[in-house]
C-alpha cells in the first residue's frame, strides 16, 4: 500500500510539473504590442520638424507611465524624435528601460519579430506609423491614420501562437 501511495505521489509531482512546464512554456511564447501616438506637441513654429512635447504632452507622458507600470513591459521603442523619445521615457524611467530607437521606415521587420517575441512591447510612434505598425503585425489594412489631435488611443495586440487579436482603447 505504501508503494502505492508513493508511485501515486510521484506520479502526481512528474505530472503537475510537465504541466507546469508546459504553461510556462506558452507564456513565453504570447508576445503584447503596446501602441501609441506620442502625446501631445508643441505646435507653435510649424516649421519644426522635431518639437518637444508641451506641458500637457509631458503630464500625459506621466500617465502613461502609471497606466504601464503593471502591464510587465519588457522593452520600450521609440522613433528618434524629440516627442516620442519624451512620451516614452517616463514609463522607460519607471520601469528602468532604456528606450530603445526604430526606423518608422522599417517597421515590424525580423529582427523586430525575432527580438520582442514573448515579450510585453510599448512602441511609441506617429498618427500614421502607430497604426501603420499594428497593421504591419496583425497582417491586415485595417486603421488608418488618426488624427492629429488624438493623443490618447492605446492599439494593443496580442499573439497568442499563431492566434493575432487586436484592440483600441481610448486612455485619457
Amino acid at each position: 500500500m505504501k508503494v502505492i501511495v508513493k508511485s501515486l505521489f510521484v506520479l502526481f509531482i512528474v505530472l503537475f510539473s510537465q504541466s507546469s512546464f508546459a504553461q510556462t512554456k506558452a507564456s513565453k511564447e504570447n508576445t503584447t504590442y503596446y501602441l501609441i501616438r506620442h502625446a501631445e506637441k508643441d505646435k507653435s513654429d510649424a516649421k519644426n520638424r522635431d518639437p518637444h512635447l508641451t506641458e500637457k504632452g509631458m503630464a500625459r507622458a506621466t500617465r502613461w507611465a502609471a497606466y504601464f507600470k503593471d502591464k510587465n513591459i519588457d522593452a520600450v521603442y521609440s522613433t528618434p524624435y524629440h516627442r516620442t523619445k519624451e512620451t516614452a521615457l517616463p514609463t522607460a524611467n519607471s520601469l528602468k528601460l532604456d528606450i530603445i530607437e526604430y526606423n518608422p521606415r522599417a517597421m515590424y521587420s525580423d529582427s523586430f519579430k525575432k527580438a520582442t517575441k514573448g515579450k510585453n512591447v510599448l512602441i511609441v510612434g506617429h498618427s500614421n506609423t502607430t497604426p501603420q505598425f499594428t497593421n504591419l503585425i496583425i497582417g491586415k489594412d485595417a486603421f488608418p491614420s488618426m488624427s492629429e489631435d488624438d493623443n490618447s488611443s492605446l492599439y494593443i495586440v496580442k499573439i497568442v501562437g499563431n492566434e493575432t487579436e487586436v484592440s483600441v482603447e481610448n486612455i485619457n
